[in-house]
């Protein structure tokens, strides 16, 4: 197609040299906010459930029951979110759209009958879309930054399947919003696998030597069947109404207290 021409020469947003272009990149970062705003507006998707874990667990893998609880666990909760008063799907499975654990919880939830988000990332491994994600919900990333902020736009809980590192910026990324009151409310956050994170993270060791608060090990809890995560699940969230935007905190101030 023709890119369109005006009097005085090309208009800037059909000019792909120039959207591609290293001056072009506030434009495309600017994209994928507004992109995925539009698209999950008119989906009428104001809440998820998001799902971290790792890519690389498979079903037949050494790690497979991870695969099949987080597929069972998205697939209960979407049975659960289903059946609430309100007219619509009210908390919505979302994940990084891509293989593992990610297509274990989209493959759960479109089992139920649900819709399901995939925000995936542009990778040169690992990193496809998997066939699970409902197709106007499926939303492509460059920028890592981007990707995490809509992850945390939405979420209003977060259950995290053993991962590497990926899966370890993720989860830490979601604690320090919540640790420094960034998140207009509480997100719940559930360590699927309580051997797992206890061998690779010492929590009672950043408390000991100062590096977080006592108080900072509440931010979250672990579980080890998707029941047990459902029951905290289905304890701690609340239909409150549809949101008409996302409810992510303001920064706040140096006045404020």
């Amino acid at each position: 197609m023709a890119l369109k021409q005006t009097a005085g020469g090309r208009l800037a947003y059909t000019d792909m040299a120039f959207l591609e272009s290293d001056d072009g990149r506030p434009v495309r970062i600017l994209a994928e906010y507004l992109g995925p705003l539009h698209g999950l507006r008119l989906a009428r998707v104001h809440d998820t459930i998001v799902f971290f874990g790792s890519a690389r667990v498979t079903p037949t893998g050494p790690m497979g029951q991870y695969y099949d609880q987080a597929r069972e666990l998205a697939r209960l909760l979407t049975v659960w979110s289903k059946s609430l008063s309100s007219n619509l799907h009210r908390y919505v499975i979302c994940s990084g759209g891509g293989g593992g654990i990610m297509e274990a919880a989209n493959r759960g939830a479109s089992e139920a009958g649900g819709r399901t988000v995939g925000l995936n990332i542009s990778l040169p491994h690992e990193q496809r879309p998997n066939p699970y994600v409902t197709r106007e919900l499926s939303f492509e990333f460059h920028y890592f930054f981007m990707r995490k902020l809509w992850f945390a736009h939405l979420a209003r809980a977060l259950v995290v399947f053993p991962g590497g590192f990926g899966t370890l910026d993720e989860l830490t990324e979601i604690l320090t919003l919540a640790q420094t009151r960034k998140l207009d409310s509480p997100i719940p956050v559930i360590l699927y696998g309580s051997a797992y994170w206890k061998e690779i993270i010492n929590f009672d060791a950043l408390v000991r030597h100062g590096m977080i608060a006592p108080e900072d090990l509440k931010l979250f809890e672990f579980a080890d069947t998707p029941e047990a995560a459902l029951a905290v699940l289905k304890a701690r969230l609340v239909s409150d109404g549809d949101a008409a935007t996302p409810r992510i905190a303001h920064s706040a101030s140096a006045q404020e207290s």
